[in-house]
């Protein structure tokens, strides 16, 4: 199916931006900019804020991990000018709550499997595979990162044409990524659970396809077969409405952003047809 290249939402959202980037009031903040997001943003987003400040002189303080716990954070106090989310339900909530002033979806991803080549995947046998107990399947965590959440979604599709199956995936399951903030830290939990030998299938967004080979070369990427596609949509909440804040939500949307977010693996929303990526 051809995805359209820019929703009415984005558009209206892009107009909100405009005028806040022209209208805005002239005490609006012009210091350094806060920018939290996604884990699986943390490169195009390091890209994208890095060009802002070259063009702009404005620095960006960016910092990223599992939206759910990003949210968490910022409603726990943490001052923040912008938030890059992999799902749109984080920034609606903050929205909903007074928190955020407006949201936006500005990019699209694909979920992918990472197999190692003992557990046999492939996209034909894919739902037939997961379920198999030889293979040992990682996921994100639900709730707290929306990687987990798509999976869900994607086991339940996996129920209905195989009744029982979400109660097996459910259970089996290790949510190696996105777990609590106690956790000790590890930059690449995906990564140690391969190496351990813990899984060895994780599914995870096909934007990290890059990253996760450099991390486990011998893993292979398996694309989910389209009648188990799900999500995910990304959603990006201005939560201060200083004109500052709109002029690096302008750039996230603007062509040469969304040009950036492609070469990064995602989809973007607003780059129009046969726009270079």
């Amino acid at each position: 199916m051809t995805r359209p290249s820019l929703r009415p939402a984005v558009a209206g959202a892009l107009l909100l931006t405009f005028g806040a980037l022209t209208f805005g009031t002239p005490n609006a903040r012009a210091e350094e900019l806060a920018l939290y997001g996604a884990g699986s943003l943390r490169e195009v987003m390091t890209a994208i804020a890095a060009d802002f400040t070259k063009s702009t002189g404005i620095p960006v303080r960016t910092s990223f991990g599992p939206s759910g716990l990003m949210r968490g954070k910022i409603e726990a106090g943490d001052k923040v000018d912008l938030f890059a989310s992999a799902d749109m339900g984080h920034p609606v909530k903050l929205q909903k709550d007074g928190r955020a002033t407006s949201v936006v979806m500005f990019t699209r991803n694909r979920l992918c499997a990472f197999a190692k080549p003992d557990a046999g995947l492939t996209t034909a046998n894919f739902a037939e595979r997961l379920i198999d107990p030889a293979v040992k399947l990682g996921t994100s965590t639900p709730v707290a990162d929306p990687a987990g959440d798509y999976t869900w979604q994607m086991f339940r599709l996996i129920d209905k044409a195989r009744p029982g199956a979400f109660a097996t995936l459910d259970a089996k399951a290790k949510k190696v990524d996105g777990g609590p903030p106690g956790n000790p830290p590890d930059p690449d939990p995906t990564g140690s659970a391969f190496a351990r030998g813990d899984i060895n299938v994780m599914i995870a967004y096909c934007s990290g396809v890059e990253r996760r080979q450099r991390a486990t070369p011998d893993a292979q990427v398996v694309h989910v077969p389209d009648s188990l596609a799900v999500g995910p949509e990304y959603g990006l909440a201005i939560l201060n409405a200083g004109t500052t804040a709109a002029r690096l939500a302008f750039a996230i949307l603007s062509v040469e952003g969304q040009a950036t977010l492609a070469r990064f693996g995602f989809d973007p929303v607003g780059l129009p047809a046969g726009a270079p990526k």
